[in-house]
């Protein structure tokens, strides 16, 4: 068992599937999505983590200003007017005397404030007076803050206000934040006030909320990737029901198609797909018909030309006459292969050979040269005053290939008239006859490849490709071409071709 997981084939499959995992657009998104976030963490934990102190030193500089004036007001209070509170106090301390110095009146007024405030634990308050410390809130002050710290020292020897953060090395403190305030009776200065704060103890809660929002937020994480990995694979659902379909077509089955569902891009992708094949089975179609069509057309004179060469015999003009037969059948076949070769060719850019056109010229020509194609009554309609850019020898072989049509289906006395008109920003040639006419069944397949007619009395002698050829210039100037056709009335031809050049053939 061993040796067949560690076999090369084996190693190689398994480097296969992983290099197709990591492949797959689901996983790419979801890493790029991993990406995203870890980079979105990286930059937010160490932000949310200093806006944590920040709103943590700012509520405690806030409770410091507190304080701080919670004892202004009471020493205000008591140095302006007589407070019994005070004078017990400097009584039991020193005796009955009717005068006390302010020192010793700001001693007894520290005694009432810090005998009055509860701190927190981490919030201490000091009394200095004449240059010492005097007392504390609390006896278990930390070592920054014990009367022989030079910070300490410091602040007994203040002349005015002072704010600040003093950094500590013992992580159990962490720095002070602190509000120094000098007392001044009388303009004297007789001692001083401070508001200190120790840090590590609220940063250390802060800390612990900290390690709270990583852990919810890296739970949450778990669970969103888990969540978009879901996601990802029901959004890219339709790329695997392309990628089957894709898979599952043959060109013996081009019917299916992909199942639409909302919109968005992924929609948009399996309607362009489902159109993509529409027009795939459409020329698919077309091209068995055309093959079969062909195939059909050219047996014909092939048996033709075969049975007669193997029947001819040695009678000259037997001979004579089986070779003109057979050179009218190969004539007919490379007028055929012509023709496919030309409709071949209405697909490539430089099929057309732009020029400007005189249309009312043109006509006139095109009139002259049909008179030839049979006795009939011809007649000039119309002739229009412009000029168009255009193909001059395709539109030619247009007019004549639907005036060759209608002089097969008339009469000598019948009539043919070929026109032109402007109309609008386009130019309209026609050729109409009173011939035969053409059913309404017709009509609807007449310009398909190898179409005929079917209730026609006359057989045309080409392979049914003169209006397929006639559809293909037009399209390719970017016109448009239809028939208007009445049983035993007659029928007219419309060619319409845009006056400017067709933007796909500039």
């Amino acid at each position: 068992m061993n040796t067949d997981r560690n076999s090369p084939q084996t190693k190689m499959n398994s480097l296969a599937h992983w290099r197709h995992f990591l492949g797959e657009a689901r996983t790419r998104i979801l890493i790029w999505y991993v990406l995203l976030m870890a980079f979105f963490l990286s930059l937010s934990i160490p932000a949310i983590r200093q806006r944590l102190f920040w709103l943590v030193d700012a509520r405690v500089k806030q409770e410091l200003v507190e304080e701080v004036t919670i004892f202004n007001e009471l020493l205000a209070t008591e140095l302006n007017t007589k407070n019994r509170a005070i004078e017990q106090q400097l009584t039991e301390k020193y005796g009955s005397i009717k005068t006390y110095s302010d020192p010793e009146k700001l001693s007894a007024i520290f005694e009432i404030h810090l005998s009055r405030q509860i701190t927190e634990d981490d919030t201490f308050l000091i009394a200095i007076v004449e240059g010492k410390v005097y007392k504390a809130s609390s006896k278990a002050l930390p070592k920054v803050l014990q009367p022989d710290s030079d910070l300490v020292k410091s602040w007994t020897q203040l002349s005015q206000l002072e704010r600040g953060e003093y950094k500590v090395s013992d992580t159990k403190v962490g720095s002070i934040l602190y509000i120094a305030e000098p007392i001044k009776i009388q303009g004297k200065n007789v001692g001083g006030f401070v508001v200190a704060h120790t840090t590590a103890g609220e940063r250390e809660e802060a800390l612990e909320a900290f390690k709270v929002v990583i852990e919810v937020t890296l739970v949450a994480m778990i669970l969103v990737v888990l969540l978009a990995w879901i996601a990802a694979g029901k959004l890219l659902a339709p790329l695997r029901s392309l990628t089957a379909t894709a898979r599952a077509i043959e060109e013996s089955d081009l019917s299916q198609r992909l199942v639409v569902e909302g919109q968005g891009e992924i929609a948009e992708l399996a309607t362009t797909f489902n159109e993509m094949m529409d027009r795939l089975e459409k020329a698919f179609a077309t091209q068995r018909n055309f093959i079969n069509d062909a195939g059909h057309e050219l047996r014909t004179p092939i048996t033709i030309v075969r049975g007669h060469l193997e029947l001819m015999g040695d009678d000259p003009q037997e001979q004579q006459e089986t070779m003109a037969l057979v050179m009218d059948e190969l004539d007919r076949m490379s007028r055929f292969v012509e023709d496919l070769l030309l409709l071949a060719k209405a697909e490539h850019s430089d099929f057309l050979q732009l020029e400007t056109v005189e249309v009312g010229a043109l006509t006139e020509e095109l009139f002259a040269k049909a008179k030839a194609l049979g006795n009939r009554n011809w007649v000039l309609d119309a002739l229009a005053s412009c000029c168009i850019v255009a193909d001059r020898q395709r539109i030619t072989q247009v007019i004549m290939n639907l005036a060759q049509n209608a002089a097969q289906h008339t009469k000598s006395e019948d009539t043919i008239a070929i026109g032109s008109t402007v109309s609008g920003s386009n130019v309209r040639f026609w050729v109409r006859d009173t011939g035969e006419g053409i059913s309404p069944i017709d009509q609807q397949r007449i310009f398909d490849r190898f179409a005929r007619a079917a209730n026609s009395r006359r057989r045309s002698e080409g392979a049914g490709l003169g209006l397929s050829i006639v559809t293909a210039i037009v399209e390719a100037h970017g016109g448009k071409v239809y028939v208007n056709s009445l049983l035993e009335t007659g029928s007219t031809f419309t060619v319409i071709l845009p006056i400017e050049p067709f933007e796909g053939r500039r």
